[in-house]
């Protein structure tokens, strides 16, 4: 079983007319709908609002095959994302999220037997209290030996003290097994400017991994996905051509099929993690690339299902 923890919530997502139209997602609520979509067994674990944006969340993951055992519902209002696209399809958010339902999430306790992955990511990890909650889950889960997947997904304009959150950031490392970031969130991360050669990234990657993970995943935007690989590897898998409706979800749907491909080879473990070679991870990639520029066809989140994904 993979338990995928953090928020879900409600993006409002210009139209052709110029409206904004509601679409559900969340970044770990999107990654928990591309790994159940892909048929891998998973749950989530988040509060969700008893409102009727939360009812739709919840509808939605059982449709797509997610368990929601570990979803908890609270009558707080949903999390909602206004979403601006640019030319070339990329977003950026503005969120309302005080008192909001997700930020309330309590300890579930010990994650259910069977637990072999819980990823982590997103609001989830910047917004109290639940961001110490979801804390507590990772260290608790990294010590029983799960593999624990962390994508921080950074939306700087919820972070008010960036230092603290580098620091907090530094700190999950050494329980982290797999780590997936954009090059975008690397140079935030690591206080470079945003237009810092990819070399530069991947040197504060490297001391990154050599804090804790198995491995390091780069979404690259445009220029596909890479890995650093516990070998010392760079690999690069260059990305599935596609005409861009928007990229929201592209990194999720990365992250999703990541541990979908994962659970298929029965590979999730940091030690499966750690032994994986040059050519399975090209494999992992290509797959997870392809499943986000399925996503990346679409308006909104909308990740590709197994059957649709085969037939690409």
């Amino acid at each position: 079983m993979i338990v995928v923890a953090g928020e879900a919530l409600v993006d409002l997502v210009p139209t052709p007319e110029g409206n904004l139209a509601p679409r559900l997602g969340g970044g770990p609520y999107n990654v928990a709908i591309a790994a159940g979509r892909l048929e891998a067994p998973v749950s989530f674990l988040s509060r969700v609002s008893s409102d009727l944006f939360g009812d739709r969340l919840v509808e939605r993951l059982h449709a797509s095959g997610v368990r929601t055992d570990l979803v908890q519902r609270g009558d707080q209002p949903t999390t909602l994302a206004v979403v601006g696209l640019a030319d070339d399809g990329s977003a950026r958010y503005s969120f309302y999220v005080e008192g909001t339902a997700d930020r309330q999430v309590t300890d579930p306790g010990p994650l259910p037997a069977g637990t072999r992955a819980v990823s982590f990511g997103t609001l989830s990890m910047v917004l109290e209290p639940g961001a110490s909650t979801y804390e507590r889950v990772l260290w608790r889960e990294a010590e029983r030996g799960a593999l624990t997947v962390l994508d921080p997904n950074i939306r700087a304009s919820l972070i008010h003290d960036p230092v603290a959150y580098r620091d907090r950031y530094d700190s999950w490392l050494p329980h982290v097994g797999l780590l997936k970031v954009s090059v975008e969130d690397a140079r935030w991360l690591a206080d470079l400017p945003a237009d810092a050669p990819e070399d530069d990234v991947l040197e504060v990657v490297r001391d990154w991994q050599g804090a804790g993970p198995a491995a390091v995943v780069l979404t690259r935007g445009g220029d596909g996905l890479a890995v650093l690989t516990a070998a010392g590897d760079v690999i690069r898998v260059p990305p599935t051509p596609v005409d861009v409706v928007d990229t929201i979800g592209a990194g999720d749907t990365v992250q999703g099929a990541l541990l979908a491909w994962l659970h298929d080879r029965d590979a999730l473990s940091v030690e499966a993690v750690r032994g994986l070679d040059a050519g399975k991870w090209q494999e992992a990639l290509a797959h997870a690339g392809a499943a986000a520029a399925i996503t990346c066809s679409r308006a909104g989140a909308e990740p590709p299902t197994k059957r649709e994904l085969e037939m690409t």
